[in-house]
């Protein structure tokens, strides 16, 4: 069995009188491709904000590694190797792929973030080009990010998140909006991701096809609980998912 690389432990999250995450347990192996469901509100996308430190959770416990994250911020958690997408992405839609690149490099040599007026190191300059080579949009590294399509830009920010070289990727519905065309191909490079640079992914993915092809076990919440555990078979066979979630599609 592959060692424990985020655990989650009766995490609690409301805002004002809204519980958004009650109770919450989950855990996710090294080198797992693990998927997160459920409706519209269920409380996906608040767990993500709180694992990766957008917020203070409420109560709970989140460990990533052997390090105690709980109450963490941002830049703390992303320098252990977590890092998160978003559903919306967030690349720089005036500046070349490139340079969206060259801001996403990690740390060097203890100085602070690479700048965009100095020198960029050859071997991150080699790094940034065989990734973008990795999501198809070599070709188009000379192009700001709002010229590329939606599922481009979704493309892009997968590529400037694995610059940082994370552990764990935790993806917000990765495939949402994105052409039909093109979603065989963001998910052969999640897979591709995860079997050749070894990161770990926890995915958050409404259609059904995708999540249960991609992923080795899934979570499902609702209502800010987790209803279910198991294998995309177990999830599929489970009433009260096709309750909650599947039956309502």
């Amino acid at each position: 069995m592959s060692e424990t690389l985020l655990r989650v432990r009766g995490v609690e999250k409301s805002f004002g009188g809204v519980v958004a995450n009650r109770d919450i347990s989950l855990n996710v192996a090294d080198g797992e491709i693990v998927g997160l469901i459920g409706p519209n509100g269920s409380g996906k996308t608040t767990l993500f904000s709180s694992i990766v430190g957008y917020h203070p959770v409420d109560a709970g416990s989140i460990v990533f590694g052997n390090k105690e994250i709980t109450r963490l911020r941002v830049p703390q958690i992303a320098r252990l190797g977590l890092h998160r997408t978003f559903q919306q992405t967030r690349i720089f839609t005036g500046m070349s792929c490139v340079q969206n690149m060259q801001i996403s490099a990690p740390l060097v040599q203890g100085k602070g973030p690479v700048s965009l007026f100095a020198p960029f190191p050859v071997e991150a300059t080699e790094k940034l080009e065989y990734l973008l080579a990795f999501v198809g949009l070599y070709e188009k590294r000379f192009l700001r990010g709002g010229e590329l399509s939606f599922g481009q830009q979704k493309l892009l920010e997968f590529a400037m998140a694995m610059m940082s070289g994370p552990r764990l990727l935790l993806l917000d519905e990765p495939t949402a909006g994105v052409n039909p065309t093109l979603i065989d191909y963001i998910v052969n490079r999640l897979r591709t991701a995860n079997d050749e640079f070894g990161i770990t992914l926890l995915v958050i993915e409404h259609n059904m096809h995708v999540i249960m092809t991609l992923a080795q076990r899934i979570y499902c919440l609702a209502h800010g609980h987790m209803l279910a555990e198991g294998s995309p078979q177990d999830i599929q066979d489970n009433p009260q998912v096709v309750d909650a979630y599947l039956g309502a599609t």
